[in-house]
């Protein structure tokens, strides 16, 4: 990753009528970096991306997408940027392979280089055995991975992912998780849209929150968890399910707010160090068994929690 930009935000606005979508944001996403772009649903991602990908004119300001003004040049913005909506824009009736061919062709690529570029991701997302089945025959999975070949058969150098793993399986999940961060490897832009945090913890160098229209904070990862320190807690799971010991742990010294988790009980504190041993005391006083007990510091969903406003109930 290096710090020349790739994506420069300028003022960008969108109203509807008079509802105002998004609110002169700027921003700027360096060549090379995952940049993750969260939000609440309404809170502006989905018309940012597609005013950044030419699909829709802002009402003031403008960007550049790898030095292209999407509002002077939306064609050559449009040329070095692949594109990946939430719905898969698969063609159903045509193979996996044709479709890349079709999509390859659009772009103007060579047929010789596009189905060099079709072999290569066909394998690498697993895909190649199928290459001759229509595409209606694929699961949602396979769809979804064919719809990220699709975004990548013109080598782009900059990518817009929308929800990438919605709708996945654990092993298309892991193929495109992974594919993205070789293109990252390889010096390519990735703007990436998602509502998983653990996705966005794991895959981003930087992410943005985005509230109400307005960019609310833009940081790293861990950077962003190291904010809200006072956010830690202590997680524990017992060899029993009993309804006394979320009333019994809520009331410890030290707990700010108890929350079940599955069969596990997440304890917010100021210090995990101090509430550890009381837990164990509790646990030995009512005969529970400790099947795991583990300290953690504050997520990425609890930093989007706490600037979003949003409440996700506890107990």
């Amino acid at each position: 990753m290096n710090s020349t930009p790739a994506i420069e935000v300028k003022g960008l606005t969108k109203y509807y009528g008079d509802l105002l979508a998004v609110d002169h944001i700027s921003f700027g996403v360096n060549k090379g970096e995952i940049f993750g772009f969260l939000g609440p649903n309404g809170a502006g991602k989905t018309t940012t991306v597609r005013m950044l990908t030419t699909l829709l004119a802002p009402s003031e300001g403008t960007a550049l997408v790898d030095g292209k003004d999407i509002l002077q040049d939306p064609y050559g913005a449009r040329e070095r940027a692949g594109m990946l909506p939430e719905e898969a824009n698969v063609y159903v009736e045509l193979s996996a392979w044709d479709n890349l061919m079709f999509t390859g062709e659009l772009y103007g690529v060579s047929r010789r280089r596009r189905e060099e570029r079709a072999g290569d991701l066909l394998r690498i997302l697993g895909l190649y055995e199928r290459r001759n089945s229509k595409a209606r025959e694929f699961s949602k999975g396979m769809r979804r991975r064919l719809a990220v070949a699709m975004a990548l058969v013109h080598s782009p150098d900059v990518l817009f992912l929308d929800e990438p793993s919605s709708g996945l399986d654990v092993q298309s999940t892991i193929l495109v998780r992974g594919l993205l961060r070789q293109l990252r490897d390889e010096g390519r832009t990735i703007f990436l849209t998602t509502h998983q945090m653990e996705e966005a913890n794991q895959l981003c160098d930087r992410v943005a929150i985005i509230d109400q229209g307005r960019i609310a904070v833009i940081d790293t990862p861990e950077n962003l968890k190291s904010t809200i320190q006072s956010v830690q807690s202590v997680v524990v799971s017992f060899a029993e399910a009993r309804d006394d010991l979320g009333h019994g742990l809520s009331r410890l010294e030290g707990v700010l707010q108890l929350r079940k988790e599955g069969d596990k009980f997440k304890l917010y504190t100021e210090d995990p160090g101090a509430l550890v041993p009381l837990v164990v005391d509790f646990a030995r006083d009512a005969k529970a068994r400790i099947v795991s007990l583990n300290c953690l510091g504050p997520t990425l969903e609890e930093v989007f929690i706490k600037i979003t406003g949003l409440d996700v109930g506890g107990q």
